[in-house]
């Protein structure tokens, strides 16, 4: 590879010269290839690891020097003899006697450097190679990256890092690679080598810890083991990417989309994985869409005309988004569409269209009167009120109390909005917080949810989105329609909204259309309830675009088949727990209650287990504050009822005491009447529990959990994340095992071992491509058995590592015949029950395993549950050009078998046998069916891909053979019989596949793969 001219002083200095003329040297790295160069080549080769030097990737390079001079330049560099060696020759070619022509020594050094930079920059310009693109560096820890560890092209490395990987109690010092879909490790001391491979996807907890020893070192774990990395020069940047990177790999276990996103990007390097970080924060900051991205940020200022201050923060700009924070988190933010930028100036001051709020003066007599900074007193406007009324003075002092706390409610919310503007624009201070608290007046809700969720936003951007998809989803069933239709009349029954057709198909549209809208989502049970809630104060448009906030934004995978979202939130709720209230964390846990608790909590936002008109205020300050507010709500909930909770002897009375303290919290301030509740059922018949004020609740719960922040929350979110995902994909692993443990004759241990295999398989054919989609091969939605299915290509990969006829040159063409016959309903896919069943089929003669007594009955009892297969007599005849291709497929199957003269011996006489048989069955011919194999996703595939044998007139179309008589001349020769009987060891065949990583047709990336460590 040639590189930009670098000066170097010292040319033979741990360096070998091995070919030279007047101007050029070729050298090589002492230490490099074999012989070792003694004591010096492994001092060389461990300083070539420890040091970040350029030569440490590349043991090749060329010098150029002129004949008088001291000075020498480096060229090129190679990773290999021969890529070094084309660089050679062409110089010798190209340059030499070009160069004598030249009489002055630095004409001659001009003319060379200026050559060899136009090479470069042709190459570059040739393949699309811009100024930003990697380094040379880069370049040579990327050759070196795939030359170590074996990987292909697609596999993109995205940093790589010096520091210590402890084997047991003594440190290697190397380098830490970390790759889109691995992480890997490299050392060379003193001629001893160490490798690790580690896939992201098998790692289940990677944490930052700090030690007496070590103060700063990073664990990562996986299901069967734990390494210990140290020494980092910033072990913060690179334990970031190492989230970054883990967090992509857990996507791609739930839903694919993680391998469209990676393939889209042609490269992927950690300043695209900080910019996409980076937007991820920002849209969470400030509740904006999910397509939104970052361009930039910057210290400014923001003039606030509500207290004529300048106030110090940062301003961020997006696509179609400016925004601004302070410094201190809660003085002032705000969001500005650039769809409302109406005009702007080199000062940046900006008018808004939609603040045109602030410069409107209330002349409304009560506005001004009974505003909450009025002297006027509520009990002077009640008495006012009163003094129309002659009759039912108590029920009408009741009312008029309540609708005088919304009535003042309400015109704070107007003095706020005339104070700091209204809408999408408007400034966000800790005065809103605090009205918020206070809780939203009801006929506003709709209004500040859609403003505070962000929803306003993409209902603004997205007109008319809502109609087409009601529209197209109309008349459509399937199975989330069918689940929807389930649930209507489950979605607050006690709610006089919804005990007429009016407001049920409102919920039926709005539910139907977001399950078109995002089908990986479809519905979810808890939906309906948070929807309901939504359409009592929202348009039905608008609930569709909260629904959408609320599912893709703002509670990320709840609502899925899996709840994943939910079961993580859970696993932090636990965390927190033991860090807030630690006395009652170890009670719980024995109870198993937090797990039981918090599920329903976080899916319905409380609004399942607790009073409608106080659940509604939860909300609010959820979509205010998000997540954190139900973190410190149950937290509340926790610490309020922790000397109950502490004495409870099982799980059930745990739950009566915090049933029966959810259901007396009330909103003293709703206008609304009393609605029924469920959760009441859970309580006992003993006194109810005295009555908890909502607003006094939520504000404890700011008192003594406030100091949860959202970074800390996100940073737990991805701990449990790692956690949850695999206990899912081990679940997942546990039923599909004991599903078709019946079925076959391998061991629980070997079928863990061959699903492992084959989900790995399917994931490394993901990472570096394949010939068909990811999408269609692995559905987290579909039954066990089919979630992960793989095709041709990837089944040609465990054939050649699993199957006993697997040898030769010829494996690609019995893996072909052998797929072809397990991919039942010929979609070129099969699933993991197909693929045991073929390779029980060859397994089976071996060794009766010693399992207990039941699965033997078991199995029998499900061999007598299946359809009879189709009689051997039914079979369809051979012609002659299949019965070629039968005696092909036997040659290639001997093919380097100890036995192989022998097995081709026993397979001669059996075929003149049967061309005998079929030449005698020419004299019986009858119509009988003979197999034409028709059109399908393996027509005409023969050899190595290739169209099979074509018909010809050398063919005898009226010669055939049954099975029977194949089977028949088989039997006859001893040789076959034994190879076909002969027992099979999948054990060592799983423990030999679980060693192998091979690029091209065997590329595996086995689960927590390790290089054994050199001793």
């Amino acid at each position: 590879m040639w590189v930009n001219p670098e000066e170097v002083l010292l040319a033979s200095a741990l360096w070998m010269t091995e070919r030279a003329n007047p101007y050029f040297i070729l050298q090589k790295r002492k230490g490099h290839g074999d012989g070792g160069g003694g004591l010096a080549g492994l001092l060389v080769g461990t300083l070539d690891v420890v040091l970040d030097s350029s030569a440490r990737v590349a043991p090749y390079r060329i010098l150029y020097q002129t004949p008088d001079s001291l000075v020498y330049w480096t060229i090129a560099h190679g990773s290999s003899r021969k890529e070094i060696t084309e660089n050679w020759e062409w110089l010798e070619q190209n340059l030499l006697q070009t160069l004598s022509i030249f009489e002055n020594e630095n004409d001659i050094t001009t003319f060379v450097k200026g050559k060899i930079q136009g090479i470069i920059a042709e190459y570059n310009k040739s393949h699309d190679i811009r100024e930003d693109d990697d380094t040379d560096k880069f370049k040579e820890a990327i050759a070196k990256f795939r030359k170590l560890f074996i990987m292909p092209e697609e596999e993109k490395l995205v940093n790589y890092y010096s520091c210590s990987y402890w084997k047991g109690k003594v440190p290697r010092q190397g380098w830490l690679y970390l790759s889109i879909n691995h992480l890997c490790f490299y050392s060379y001391l003193l001629g001893k080598e160490a490798k690790l491979v580690i896939r992201w996807a098998d790692i289940t907890q990677l944490e930052k810890n700090a030690t007496l020893l070590l103060p700063d070192m990073v664990c990562v774990s996986t299901r069967c083991s734990e390494h210990v990395f140290s020494v980092f020069l910033n072990i913060n940047e690179t334990f970031k990417l190492m989230e970054q990177l883990a967090n992509i790999a857990m996507r791609q276990l739930l839903d694919n989309k993680g391998f469209e996103q990676d393939r889209s990007l042609p490269k992927l390097k950690k300043k695209d994985l900080d910019a996409r970080a980076k937007s991820e924060r920002y849209r969470a900051l400030f509740r904006l869409p999910k397509d939104e991205k970052l361009d930039g940020h910057t210290d400014c200022t923001l003039w606030t005309p509500f207290n004529k201050m300048h106030i110090l923060g940062q301003m961020f700009v997006s696509t179609n988004y400016i925004c601004f924070t302070s410094k201190e988190e809660t003085v002032c933010s705000l969001i500005i569409p650039l769809r409302e930028v109406r005009h702007t100036s080199r000062l940046i001051s900006i008018k808004v269209h939609s603040m045109h709020t602030l410069n409107i003066v209330l002349s409304s007599f009560l506005c001004r009167v009974y505003s909450p900074v009025s002297s006027c007193s509520i009990r002077t406007f009640l008495i006012l009120i009163m003094a129309h009324c002659g009759h039912k003075i108590d029920a009408l002092f009741t009312l008029a109390c309540f609708q005088a706390k919304e009535f003042l409610k309400e015109q704070a919310w107007k003095n706020h909005f005339t104070e700091y503007g209204q809408g999408v624009c408007m400034y966000r201070t800790e005065k809103t917080k605090e009205l918020v608290l206070q809780g939203i007046p009801e006929n506003m809700r709709g209004e500040l949810w859609l403003l505070f969720s962000g929803a306003i936003n993409e209902m603004a951007t997205h007109p008319g989105y809502y109609e087409d998809l009601v529209e197209k989803s109309m008349g459509k069933y399937n199975l989330a329609t069918e689940e929807i239709e389930r649930d209507l009349h489950r979605s607050l029954p006690e709610h006089p909204a919804f005990q007429n057709e009016m407001g049920i198909a409102a919920l039926r549209r709005v539910l139907t259309a977001y399950a078109f809208r995002n089908p990986n989502i479809g519905y979810c049970q808890a939906m309906n309830i948070v929807t309901s809630v939504l359409l009592l104060y929202a348009k039905e448009e608008e609930a569709f675009w909260l629904l959408v906030a609320l599912c893709e934004r703002m509670l990320p995978d709840y609502y899925n088949t899996r709840v994943v979202g939910a079961l993580v939130d859970q696993g932090v709720f636990e965390e927190l727990a033991h860090v807030y209230v630690p006395q009652l964390y170890d009670c719980m846990q024995a109870l198993s209650v937090i797990s039981t608790i918090s599920l329903s909590w976080f899916l319905t936002l409380f609004l399942s287990v607790m009073p409608f008109e106080s659940a509604v205020v939860v909300v609010d300050c959820f979509f205010y504050e998000g997540i954190k507010v139900i973190f410190q709500l149950a937290l509340s909930v926790l610490d309020a009822n922790i000397h109950q909770l502490l004495s409870c002897k099982d799980d059930g009375e745990a739950m009566t005491i915090l049933g029966r303290y959810l259901d007396s919290v009330t909103n003293k301030d709703s206008t609304l009447p009393p609605i029924p509740h469920l959760h009441s059922l859970l309580t006992d018949n003993r006194d109810p529990h005295p009555e908890v004020d909502i607003f006094k609740l939520v504000r404890i719960s700011y008192e003594k959990f406030g100091s949860i922040r959202a970074d800390v929350i996100e940073q737990m979110r991805f701990k449990q994340r790692l956690r949850v995902i695999q206990a899912i994909e081990d679940t997942t692993k546990r039923n599909v095992v004991r599903t078709i443990v019946t079925e076959t004759p391998f061991s629980i241990d070997e079928l863990e071992e061959l699903y492992t295999l084959f989900k790995a398989e399917h994931l490394t054919s993901c990472y570096w491509g394949s010939t068909s989609n990811p999408m269609s091969r692995h559905d987290p939605s579909l039954p066990y058995l089919e979630q992960y299915r793989i095709d041709l290509e990837q089944f040609k990969v465990l054939f050649a590592l699993l199957f006993p006829w697997a040898c030769g040159t010829h494996t690609d063409d019995l893996a072909l015949r052998v797929f072809r016959l397990l991919d039942h309903n010929a979609d070129a896919l099969i699933n993991f029950r197909e693929f045991i069943s073929g390779l029980s089929e060859c397994a089976l003669s071996r060794p009766k395993m010693h399992t207990p007594d039941y699965r033997m009955y078991l199995r029998l009892w499900n061999q007598e549950t299946k359809a009879k297969l189709e009689n051997m007599k039914d079979l369809p005849k051979l012609n002659q050009s299949q019965f070629i291709e039968l005696c092909k497929t036997l040659y290639n199957m001997f093919s380097e078998d100890p036995n192989e003269q022998e097995l081709y011996h026993a397979t001669a006489t059996v075929t003149s046998l049967l061309l005998e048989m079929g030449e005698v069955g020419k004299l019986f011919c009858s119509p009988d069916t003979v197999l034409i194999r028709n059109g399908g996703p393996y027509a005409g595939v023969g050899h190595h891909g290739k169209v099979g044998l074509p018909h010809s007139a050398s063919i005898d179309k009226d010669w055939a053979i049954t099975f029977l008589q194949f089977l028949a001349s088989v039997l006859t020769e001893q040789a076959l019989v034994q190879y076909f009987e002969k027992p099979v060891e999948i054990s060592g065949r799983i423990t030999n596949a679980k060693n192998v990583r091979k690029v091209g047709h065997q590329h595996m990336s086995l689960s927590d793969y390790e290089i054994s460590l050199s001793d």
